[in-house]
């Protein structure tokens, strides 16, 4: 690839030219360059058709967008705060829960945000909490699912990882299991961090449940056996992902549309439209970058950018502090689809020369996006929240920093405790 066809294409992106095609356009660039046949880009797209995980994007996206219609996102903070409620601190423990639950399954922190985060913001005012601290925590918490099944962004890397060829290989079910005790760690901090700030206010922090927890068990009656079977299906193996997906689109239709009846059926082809509008957008970025990939490794790409990384950086510790530092402020300004088509050709060759397990590198790459939702000055999260709750997009900043910090901390442990995500998968 040219160095003037390179820029002329940086040039391009960043004046707006869709992100597919600055890729298409990389790809057969390069291959032309190379002197390698251009049509190999077709067949490189095509081996997008073979990915067994092809149909558990689209039908995992289906139930997301069904689940964020419905009244589950009500219905889910009640049972919540029904069990957890009455610990101290119990409604930031709810908060955190709900919209972990909400965000692995609509796969949107945006969605959660505008659904879960108008019923728990004036909860916890309610409940004692300032309106400060109830912003930064209802805005830093709509990302907390990403690292959570069937989170789409971990199937995604799944199935960019799984196209290269590495020499370890995982499965999605790796990549569920090793995201579990990283999630409960970043939730666990966030609830001591309530309580140390909340310290000697025992009265504010511990919350009065409204309704009992049969009753809440009972309203959530139908909800309740998906994530049961589902995800224990998917823990366990008894399930492949994409069998795992295609129950969930099959249940959730059956219990909004036909028991709960809160979709009507003239719904459901307005919501997969909009669905599959953004799964085509997926797919087609996904597509182009399989080629692409292609060409990196043909062309060594991966290896060079480690020789000159090696110039300057002789330890894993190292690479991944600087790894987490370049990923934060991409998390900060590209949107988390994006930021894996980029950089994880790159970075997943890279990191396997330091001893790096791509699953590892995963789950660091997720909680690294995650924290990049609400990351000044454009953290997606911050002008979704600035939107939803009418404030100034600089209270915004001053409102999440702290829940940041605290983050921050669970990622160093993340990032250089790799047991912590390895520790149970098979691989």
């Amino acid at each position: 690839m040219t160095a003037l066809g390179s820029f002329l294409l940086g040039l391009l992106a960043i004046f707006g030219l869709p992100l597919f095609v600055v890729i298409l356009a990389a790809a057969l660039l390069g291959f032309y360059a190379s002197d390698v046949p251009i049509t190999v880009v077709a067949i490189e797209m095509y081996r997008i058709v073979e990915t067994p995980m092809l149909l558990a994007l689209p039908l995992f996206t289906f139930s997301g967008y069904l689940l964020a219609e419905c009244g589950l996102s009500s219905r889910l903070v009640s049972l919540t705060d029904a069990l957890l409620g009455w610990l101290p601190g119990g409604l930031a423990l709810v908060a955190f829960v709900t919209c972990a639950f909400f965000t692995a399954f609509t796969g949107a922190s945006g969605v959660t945000i505008v659904a879960i985060g108008a019923l728990l913001y004036p909860a916890l005012q309610e409940g004692g909490y300032s309106e400060k601290f109830s912003l930064g925590l209802v805005t830093t918490s709509g990302s907390l699912g990403l690292l959570l099944a069937p989170s789409l962004p971990l199937i995604l890397y799944g199935v960019l990882v799984q196209q290269m060829n590495l020499s370890v290989t995982f499965s999605i079910q790796d990549l569920f299991i090793a995201g579990l005790l990283p999630a409960l760690l970043m939730i666990t901090l966030l609830t001591a961090f309530t309580l140390w700030v909340h310290r000697g206010k025992g009265s504010l922090i511990r919350q009065k449940t409204t309704i009992s927890v049969r009753q809440a068990l009972w309203a959530m009656r139908w909800e309740i056996p998906l994530p049961l079977v589902v995800l224990g299906g998917i823990y366990s193996g008894f399930f492949a992902v994409s069998e795992a997906a295609a129950i969930t689109a099959a249940y959730v239709i059956l219990v909004e549309v036909v028991i709960h009846r809160e979709i009507k059926v003239n719904q459901l082809s307005g919501i997969a439209r909009n669905a599959m509008t953004m799964v085509g957008g997926i797919l087609l970025i996904l597509s182009v970058s399989l080629a692409f990939t292609n060409f990196l490794i043909d062309a060594e790409i991966p290896q060079q950018l480690f020789q000159q990384v090696r110039l300057w950086i002789s330890s894993p510790f190292t690479f991944l502090l600087l790894l987490n530092i370049i990923l934060l402020m991409l998390g900060a300004i590209l949107d988390i689809y994006s930021a894996l088509i980029i950089m994880i050709p790159l970075i997943v060759p890279m990191a396997m020369q330091f001893g790096i397990h791509p699953v590892h590198l995963g789950i660091i790459f997720l909680a690294n996006m995650q924290i990049g939702y609400f990351t000044p000055p454009v953290g997606m999260n911050l002008f979704i929240a600035s939107y939803r709750f009418n404030k100034p997009i600089v209270e915004l900043y001053r409102a999440t920093w702290p829940f940041m910090i605290v983050l921050m901390i669970a990622l160093l442990v993340i990032t250089y405790v790799p047991i912590i995500s390895l520790g149970f998968i098979s691989s």
